[in-house]
């Protein structure tokens, strides 16, 4: 209701909301129902298109081309992830990419339609600039997320959901606003320099995990989000924490993959087991997406908990 009263379609509104109740199910608390009142001010100022509707502007075999018209990204990404099941299963791979997007949360929770059609998902996304080029100071590239799923027999789904930059931009606003140091090796200052002030990080740039690694992988990302899309780069987007700003239009690239196209369904699935049993073999070794998983699990049962200002804030928001 909030997202509707702020000027989103009911339609938009409500597979917001549930990929938001998702993200909190999971315990991924910052992509969320605490993005209501972001999305909302958003919406109020003209920087997503409540009205949009997202749709198919482009395709050729296995490739197509979803455009979110600048509205909500999660209608236009669960439209991609309909395209791709549908085109892996025919071509036996599949490419979607999303083009004038917004924020796209949890990535890997746009995957889970993947997984239960028994195909093998990835999904990135670009955002707006955060982290360097390497070598440089001036923040050109987002923290661009890459996830992945891995579907398993009898089981829940092997997750990979990670972004590109040493730590997330909300750890240093949680360190400004308690007036304590960052570990050197998160941020640049605004002059290119490392830094262990959070307020001069969040005036400068992140810091890729893995170094020139991380910024590469953060520019393969934003290659294939908009260059192969249309959408905007990083540099080109105004930060989603604040309310007025330009429509980000960045982008999003889904894969998805048949197993039965290359080595076959039971090849895959024994592979995959193999390695599982071979990493659990070492103790303390953890699947990924396995806490997800357990408090999505616990989330069913015993429901989801918001903090009490966060519910009256939504509440406000919804005209309650």
């Amino acid at each position: 209701m909030a997202l509707e009263r702020a000027g989103a379609s009911s339609e938009a509104a409500a597979s917001t909301a549930a990929a938001l109740v998702a993200a909190d199910a999971q315990g991924l608390a910052g992509h969320g129902v605490s993005r209501v009142p972001q999305y909302a001010a958003h919406l109020r100022n003209g920087r997503i298109v409540g009205s949009a509707v997202p749709r198919v502007v482009a395709g050729r075999g296995g490739a197509a081309l979803v455009d979110a018209g600048s509205g909500l990204a999660y209608p236009a990404c669960a439209l991609a992830v309909g395209e791709a099941i549908r085109r892996a299963r025919e071509f036996g791979v599949a490419f979607v990419g999303v083009t004038n997007s917004h924020h796209s949360g949890a990535s890997a929770v746009h995957l889970a339609p993947i997984a239960r059609a028994k195909l093998v998902g990835l999904m990135l996304t670009n955002s707006p600039a955060a982290m360097p080029a390497w070598g440089g100071k001036t923040p050109l590239f987002g923290t661009n997320p890459i996830a992945a799923v891995f579907p398993r027999e009898g089981t829940k789904p092997l997750v990979v959901d990670l972004s590109l930059s040493e730590v997330a931009r909300g750890k240093i606003m949680v360190a400004a606003k308690e007036g304590r140091p960052i570990p050197s090796g998160w941020a640049l200052d605004r002059d290119g320099r490392p830094t262990t002030d959070p307020a001069r990080a969040l005036e400068g740039s992140m810091l890729p995990a893995g170094g020139v690694k991380g910024a590469m992988l953060a520019l393969v990302v934003e290659l294939l989000c908009c260059a192969l899309t249309g959408a905007a780069f990083g540099f080109e987007a105004d930060s989603f924490f604040v309310d007025t700003g330009n429509r980000p239009r960045i982008g999003q690239a889904f894969f998805a993959i048949d197993p039965g196209a290359l080595a076959g369904g039971p090849v895959y699935r024994d592979r995959l087991e193999t390695l599982v049993s071979a990493m659990l073999a070492d103790e303390g070794v953890r699947l990924p997406g396995e806490r997800r998983h357990r408090l999505g699990d616990a989330a069913v049962r015993d429901g989801v908990e918001i903090a009490d200002a966060l519910a009256l804030e939504i509440r406000n928001l919804a005209g309650e």
